[in-house]
């Protein structure tokens, strides 16, 4: 891969590398303000709150399931794929699915993306966000015995299991329209039962993001590691057992016109990017 093959590839797709940047500062905007109404001690809405850190995180993971659900569904979203994650995007590589530039693209446009959200929350709501109870909505493992060996364990797991749940529904015609939803609950889930043992990232460029902004890189490597690794071998293996239909496209909510789509009408939705 050459510098003009990068070049020559973003001048043909800037438009899908923007809506994974903004795809993954809306993320990461919403995870942080979620976070400080939430846990921060001083937030409007601590009378009504509950007391046990459980019931915040239901609350916080029916946010952010609805959060990722909507970006799936966005016209942005639709257009590039919705991936805002370097390991989905390592994925749809390996799947053949995306060029080698345009994947380099999408993981430096999701990087700058959660980066510059991050910081902008910093800037603008200072303190708040930088609240022991916030912290900058960090992932770290627990300062325990073994704590960074069970987050290392808890997002490679998490990360397998949700690369295999999005390889059965893209691969179901009958389940692929609803593959935003299904993964908005799963993340939900995670939030609200996996957040103790790693903090629940699944994401490398969100936790590069908050950890740029707070000056914090305690345990980051494994963030990097467990879920593009994991994700890599889920789509391996899907590959070598799976027999069925082929992946039409890398989109999230799935290939196929609708009155959503981003594209003309009767246009079907392109491999992202074709070319």
């Amino acid at each position: 891969m050459s510098f003009a093959a990068l070049r020559a590839a973003f001048r043909r797709h800037w438009p899908h590398y923007l809506a994974e940047a903004a795809g993954l500062a809306f993320f990461v905007t919403c995870a942080g303000l979620l976070t400080m109404l939430l846990e921060h001690p001083a937030s409007p809405l601590t009378p009504w709150l509950p007391s046990a850190k459980l019931g915040r995180r239901v609350l916080m993971g029916l946010g952010m399931g609805l959060v990722i659900t909507a970006i799936v569904y966005s016209p942005w979203g639709k257009r590039s794929g919705a991936h805002i994650n370097p390991a989905v995007t390592l994925a749809f590589w390996q799947l053949g699915k995306l060029r080698t530039p345009d994947a380099v693209w999408y993981v430096l446009a999701q990087v700058l993306g959660a980066s510059t959200a991050a910081f902008l929350l910093r800037l603008v709501f200072g303190d708040w966000y930088a609240h022991p109870a916030v912290k900058f909505t960090v992932t770290e493992p627990r300062p325990v015995p073994y704590g960074t060996l069970v987050a290392f364990g808890a997002e490679f797991g998490i990360s397998f299991l949700l690369m295999l749940v999005l390889l059965l529904l893209l691969h179901s015609r009958k389940l692929k329209q609803y593959t935003g939803c299904i993964l908005g609950a799963l993340l939900a889930l995670y939030i609200i039962f996996e957040t103790p043992l790693s903090g629940m990232s699944l994401n490398p460029a969100r936790s590069l993001g908050t950890a740029l902004a707070a000056g914090r890189y305690h345990g980051l490597w494994l963030y990097w590691a467990a879920p593009p690794l994991a994700m890599w071998l889920a789509t391996v293996l899907f590959r070598y057992f799976y027999h069925g239909e082929d992946l039409e496209c890398a989109v999230l909510a799935g290939c196929g016109p609708s009155p959503a789509s981003p594209h003309a009408v009767g246009e079907e939705p392109p491999l992202y990017p074709t070319q």
